[in-house]
């Protein structure tokens, strides 16, 4: 199969436009024929297409260049528009189009000055494939971002699966949903729809599809009334999953699994894909909710009125009858849904629109792009496990000692980190590591994936944790394992990562009889040290007693760090726990003040 589904076909898999032979018997010779290798190449590389759209009327005054750039899988259809006009009185006489492919996150940083492709848009029209792309321009540039004149076509984005595990995804699903979507990637709920569904996402900071699909999900989570936990899961599992392109989630669809795959995809990449293979391999499903459309706007970028002028002739042509027929012939709808032949059930897709969702505000899109980015921070997290004697006590409200009820917990939270995360183990009580040493490296800090000790350091806390006890004579030596361990993490701080520590006790505090930091000292410390450029939070999981003032004492540690100490008695509560210590990264370094 991976022969019929190349990605790097120079048109993106469509045929490319050759101007019909008649017209180039018009006279114009000496205008076409220096143009000719020009145009060749263009087309042979997949970069551009020149079009000389005026053959009749005399230009006095010279012709205007106009530079459009496309996103990619609509350049083919533009450029063929875009031969089709000229002459007098069509609007686009004397105007020499160029017709360049350009991905929109690119032209996005282009335009607002941003990312590593920050400065080199040329462009005299551009025709994103979302108006979504434009609403981040007004976040980064303000009310000075271009606004569209109009939009050229349309595309629902949809849910993806091969046709073959269609019927076992609506035995799972039920009717296809943005709420099953969201629920089989939830990172909260391992062993219930995820356990036979693989869910698969567009990265939203390259795609507006997976930013629609993101966007259209949260959007049912809230109306749901679901709390921020689910779309953390959802958003910190997806982001694993995550691939940059469609060809990319179609190609990870084709490998064998033992979960049947879903992705998200514009129904119009559904129709380039299978054109280039076997009609109707991929199937189109619907969204009960609705679904935000990919809207290809048209956003006039000249500046000089000459230009502007040539891009407003060329913007109404856009909207005419022919430039409707070749957009639906390139598996696009027209701005009002209508699909042509090429939206059917036989190419995998259905011809009645689907319910639309409104495309949501500048404010909305910021925020997830910014959730999505910070939930893909890599982490580095030392973990700190109280083994002091009071552990061996009987736990409120759970069955068993308090260090099972902390194995359990920390066992647990082990499921929703990936392999690259960076974590390691320290037990702490009283002088176990020689007098007056409080703390005890467990496992060294490395990614979950990588080896150590002849195992993957996953199995190697897995072990661990399996086998801990608590010291039956030991106290609690808390604040001083707490200073070492932030200064340990502040000296290998990791700027590419969240970089946290995280408490496992049962919330009696410190309690250490020879002495050592005060509360009140490692308070101070805390909240002197604490850099908002460099942020390093202490989380605190208390389980299985139930003292006030160690909880106070808990609260006011997280607190000065702007992390937070959460208090639970049974395992139910656990992946919640972690999953909102997880979100806090959503509002770091400014948690506290955002709470208040």
């Amino acid at each position: 199969m991976g022969g019929r589904h190349r990605t790097d076909d120079p048109d993106g898999g469509y045929t490319p436009y050759h101007e019909p032979a008649g017209r180039r018997r018009a006279g114009r010779g000496k205008v076409l024929v220096p143009l000719a290798g020009a145009v060749a190449l263009a087309v042979l590389l997949g970069v551009a297409a020149y079009v000389i759209v005026s053959r009749d009327e005399p230009c006095g005054n010279g012709r205007t260049a106009l530079k459009v750039v496309a996103a990619p899988e609509i350049r083919p259809a533009i450029s063929k528009i875009a031969a089709g006009l000229g002459g007098p009185g069509s609007g686009a006489s004397c105007v020499t189009v160029t017709v360049k492919e350009g991905e929109p996150a690119d032209v996005t940083n282009a335009i607002a000055g941003t990312g590593a492709t920050s400065g080199g848009f040329d462009g005299d029209v551009w025709i994103p494939d979302s108006s979504l792309w434009v609403a981040k321009l007004r976040g980064a540039a303000g009310d000075g971002a271009p606004q569209p004149a109009g939009n050229v076509a349309s595309s629902p984005v949809v849910l993806a699966a091969p046709k073959q595990v269609v019927e076992k995804l609506r035995g799972a699903f039920g009717e296809p949903s943005w709420s099953g979507m969201m629920t089989a990637a939830n990172a909260a709920a391992p062993d219930g729809l995820g356990k036979s569904i693989r869910v698969l996402a567009l990265d939203p900071t390259l795609n507006a599809a997976g930013l629609s699909a993101l966007l259209a999900g949260a959007g049912v989570l809230r109306a749901a009334g679901s709390g921020d936990e689910q779309l953390v899961g959802t958003l910190r599992q997806l982001s694993e999953s995550a691939v940059s392109s469609p060809a990319d989630m179609f190609a990870t669809m084709a490998k064998q699994s033992s979960r049947a795959p879903i992705g998200v995809a514009s129904e119009q990449s559904i129709w380039s894909y299978n054109a280039k293979g076997r009609p109707g391999q991929v199937v189109a499903m619907y969204p009960a909710e609705g679904t935000i459309s990919l809207d290809y706007p048209v956003v006039v970028t000249a500046r000089d009125q000459a230009t502007r002028d040539a891009a407003k002739g060329f913007v109404s042509a856009l909207s005419g009858a022919a430039a409707k027929k070749t957009v639906r012939q390139y598996g696009f709808r027209t701005p009002d849904g209508k699909g042509g032949n090429a939206i059917s059930k036989a190419n995998g897709l259905e011809p009645a629109a689907p319910e639309a969702m409104k495309i949501p505000d500048a404010a909305t899109v910021a925020k997830m792009s910014q959730a999505w980015s910070r939930l893909k921070l890599g982490v580095r997290l030392l973990a700190l496990l109280d083994i002091s004697g009071t552990m061996a006590l009987p736990a409120v409200g759970a069955p068993g000692d308090r260090m099972r009820l902390i194995a359990q917990t920390a066992i647990e939270g082990l499921k929703l980190f990936p392999d690259k995360t960076e974590i390691g183990t320290w037990a702490f009580s009283t002088n176990l590591n020689g007098k007056g040493v409080d703390y005890r490296e467990g496992v060294p800090i490395g990614p979950l994936g990588g080896k150590v000790g002849g195992v993957t350091r996953r199995e190697a806390l897995l072990r661990t944790l399996d086998k801990i006890r608590a010291k039956p004579t030991g106290d609690t030596g808390l604040n001083d394992t707490l200073a070492a361990a932030y200064d340990k993490m502040k000296a290998e701080y990791a700027a590419d990562k969240i970089n946290t520590l995280l408490v496992f006790t049962d919330g009696v505090g410190n309690d250490d009889p020879e002495g050592g930091i005060t509360n009140a000292q490692i308070l101070r410390k805390l909240r002197d040290e604490y850099d908002e450029n460099q942020p390093i939070s202490i989380i605190i999981v208390a389980l299985g007693a139930d003292d006030a003032a160690g909880r106070r004492q808990m609260r006011a540690i997280a607190k000065a760090t702007q992390g937070e100490a959460f208090f639970a008695n049974n395992a139910l509560e656990i992946r919640k726990i972690f999953l909102e210590s997880i979100s806090r990264r959503l509002c770091a370094p400014n948690c506290n003040a955002a709470a208040q």
